[in-house]
């Protein structure tokens, strides 16, 4: 039987996974057998599908969802990388790339910036949120266009001009804009400044290449030209980043020497110790750390180390719970592979990776916690006790203050944004409002009602769900009779109401209207800055300094049993 000839593209694919599975010639062994018998088996398949299936299949795709699904079974974070997305690589490493700074997504149809860089082109230039993007250098942008696509127009060399056709809502009509892009570099510190005469912050975003320096210059301004005496580092909804800049960011606070982190792998090379290689900043400032559930990786090497270090207190909820240490692999055809080669142990030795993603999966294929009888206790330095295998427990914990169904319905559906895009509009434009001490006025908050309604908004509660299980329950064991009344009842009592569900959670939802109206006018760092006079986790945490923060990281007396985690 004559056999097809591939076209090249099939080929690729199929030396694409070869490379991925790291087939070495010599290293034969057991696994090496049954590694190439499966790749002859893929092989043989793949040109099966293409002899024989009745339609001609796109040879890159079958192999890009084999990739997928085989990279599925391992963990979320390895993850393969073709030649098209190689550029976001290298902006999960530096945080830079050349284009305008600005973020922009699609919101009912429309490509619509949502964010804007202070200090780049298109803040320069007078692009704001909730403008919509029209053109792009001459070509129509419309609902067909992706986002990767509309990201290919808007990047570019540093100093290549682009033009932006855009429509301003609410009167603003269609303005025109030539942007000269620039090297954009999205900070990982977004903004630090003081909460009082003596208590410095500093908000840290991300781990890319950089943030230890940023880290420190905030450190350093804050202390020597507006006196700061003690810090609250705030790392929630950090999802991590490079190793070395949390080892970096670590020695700010550390002395010279100090054993930070370490890693081992299923190779020998990746077993190594991290250590304090230059002179701390602040070696003996008082310092609180804040984490969240959303605080993961890089994130928890700092925020566990000085805990294990006794360092910082640590405030807020459990973090998220990712020990697992990626390296990018050059692959074939100019593609990448993410793979996670190692764990990473805090200075006390633990690791904190929360899912066993070797062990036996659930129901639905996903990977398991490890049990709690399983995992090992360890000791910080002054020998209190910390967990492996759940995160970074902090030492006082601070709830996530509670989100009504309906505010996370107005956030999804872009509502709050598109309101105080309208807000914003009518403001006179000479009178920026400041970023802490704006507040709504009532006449502009009875309006969102009517703005909500003419906008056809609609939404559900988890509520009304569960009521509908139990009325089908009841049906099914014929209650009707003596359950029906009660059960109208209720319905009209949690049948969605939006008049009286605003009032309900006025507060809520005014504050985020009112800080989306500030976003307009003093970018990300205006939200955070007005954030910090009414968040439950910044105000406990200022108030910990002192005798508690002395009384929480003072040595173990070993006759006592002490909780490692106080709630």
């Amino acid at each position: 039987m004559n056999r097809i000839r591939l076209p090249r593209a099939a080929w690729m694919g199929i030396l694409v996974l070869t490379v991925i599975l790291g087939v070495r010639a010599a290293r034969p062994s057991g696994t090496y057998f049954e590694v190439t018998k499966h790749l002859e088996i893929l092989t043989s398949v793949f040109r099966g599908v293409h002899e024989f299936y009745v339609e001609e299949p796109e040879p890159g795709t079958l192999m890009r969802v084999a990739i997928d699904a085989m990279l599925d079974k391992l963990d979320p974070y390895t993850v393969y990388y073709p030649e098209s997305r190689i550029e976001d690589i290298r902006f999960m490493n530096t945080g830079e790339y050349g284009g305008i700074g600005a973020l922009v997504q699609p919101i009912d149809g429309d490509m619509t910036v949502v964010e804007v860089y202070k200090g780049y082109p298109a803040h320069n230039a007078g692009i704001r949120p909730g403008d919509m993007v029209r053109s792009v250098a001459g070509r129509r942008v419309d609902a067909d266009m992706d986002t990767d696509e509309l990201g290919d127009l808007l990047q570019g060399e540093s100093g290549s001009t682009v033009t932006l056709g855009v429509e301003r809502p609410y009167g603003g009509g269609m303005l025109e804009f030539e942007v000269e892009r620039a090297k954009v570099r999205v900070p990982a510190v977004p903004y630090s400044g003081m909460l009082d005469d003596k208590t410095g912050y500093i908000y840290l975003s991300k781990f890319t290449r950089g943030s230890a320096g940023e880290v420190r210059q905030a450190l350093m301004a804050l202390r020597d030209s507006a006196g700061m005496e003690q810090l609250v580092l705030d790392l929630r909804g950090n999802g991590g980043g490079l190793l070395k800049e949390s080892v970096a960011i670590v020695n700010l606070f550390v002395p010279k020497g100090t054993e930070i982190v370490s890693t081992r792998g299923k190779d020998e090379k990746w077993n190594k110790s991290y250590t304090a290689l230059g002179r701390p900043t602040a070696p003996d400032m008082p310092l609180v750390v804040l984490i969240d559930g959303q605080s993961a990786s890089a994130s928890e090497i700092v925020s566990g180390t000085l805990q294990d270090l006794d360092r910082a207190v640590i405030v807020g909820m459990d973090s998220f719970g990712k020990g697992l240490v990626q390296q990018t692999k050059d692959m074939a055809f100019n593609t990448r592979l993410k793979v996670t080669v190692a764990k990473y142990y805090t200075a006390s030795g633990r690791c904190i990776q929360r899912l066993d993603y070797g062990g036996e999966r659930d129901a639905q294929g996903k990977a398991q916690a490890v049990s709690d009888s399983l995992l090992r206790v360890f000791t910080t330095a002054g020998g209190r006790p910390v967990i492996e295998g759940r995160g970074i427990q902090p030492d006082i914990e601070v709830e996530t203050p509670f989100m009504s169904t309906l505010m996370e319905s107005l956030l999804d559906d872009f509502a709050v944004f598109d309101y105080a895009t309208r807000v914003a509009a009518g403001l006179d434009s000479t009178v920026v409002p400041d970023p802490v001490s704006y507040r709504m006025d009532d006449v502009t908050w009875r309006g969102f009602e009517d703005h909500l309604e003419s906008d056809g908004f609609a939404y559900s509660t988890e509520s009304m769900a569960v009521l509908e299980d139990l009325e089908e329950a009841i049906d099914f064991e014929q209650y009707q009779s003596v359950a029906g009344a009660a059960l109208d009842q209720l319905e009209v009592a949690l049948e969605p109401n939006l008049g009286r569900d605003l009032q309900l959670f006025e507060s809520e939802i005014r504050r985020a209207l009112e800080e989306e109206v500030v976003l307009r006018f003093h970018l990300a760092a205006g939200i955070v800055e007005r954030s910090l006079t009414v968040d439950p986790t910044v105000l406990r945490a200022q108030s910990v300094f002192g005798e508690e923060l002395t009384s929480i990281l003072a040595p173990v007396d070993p006759t006592q049993q002490r909780d490692g985690a106080r709630r």
